[in-house]
């Protein structure tokens, strides 16, 4: 259930990155009315963390595709800002991106394979819940 819940929340964090970065400099979503070059910072850096976390859950086995997913729509959606009246491509928007989707998956990762030895949803979707029985010294699933 809960790898099925971070999928959904995924692609819709996804798509919500798509609608900001795409859409003309007026209607983009705007956390603050100022806004002040950190929090745009910490916008796009925080953006793509969450993504990255996301997509970390919803494919644990899959990090090339992870990767390829949030690294890659990055990079292209800063490109395709060039084909935007309004909108400017900038390589340290790209690079601000980039490593928030960097840490984000590798926070992600690190978090839950130091938590639970395994990765990602593994450890909060089907955790195994071992008892030791008495006297047999076995361990069981519950």
């Amino acid at each position: 259930m809960l790898q099925k819940l971070s999928t959904v929340a995924a692609w819709a964090c996804l798509i919500f990155i798509i609608y900001a970065t795409l859409s003309h400099a007026g209607g983009r979503p705007e956390l603050t009315t100022t806004e002040p070059p950190v929090v745009v910072i910490v916008e796009r850096f925080g953006a793509y963390g969450l993504l990255g976390l996301l997509f970390c859950l919803a494919y644990p086995r899959r990090i090339a595709l992870v990767c390829a997913l949030v690294l890659g729509s990055a990079v292209i959606l800063e490109l395709l800002q060039i084909v935007i009246p309004d909108r400017d491509a900038r390589v340290i928007d790209a690079v601000e991106k980039l490593a928030g989707g960097a840490v984000g998956i590798v926070s992600s990762r690190a978090l839950l394979s130091f938590a639970g030895g395994v990765g990602c949803t593994e450890f909060l979707a089907v955790r195994v819940h071992q008892v030791q029985r008495k006297g047999s010294g076995r361990i069981v699933d519950k």
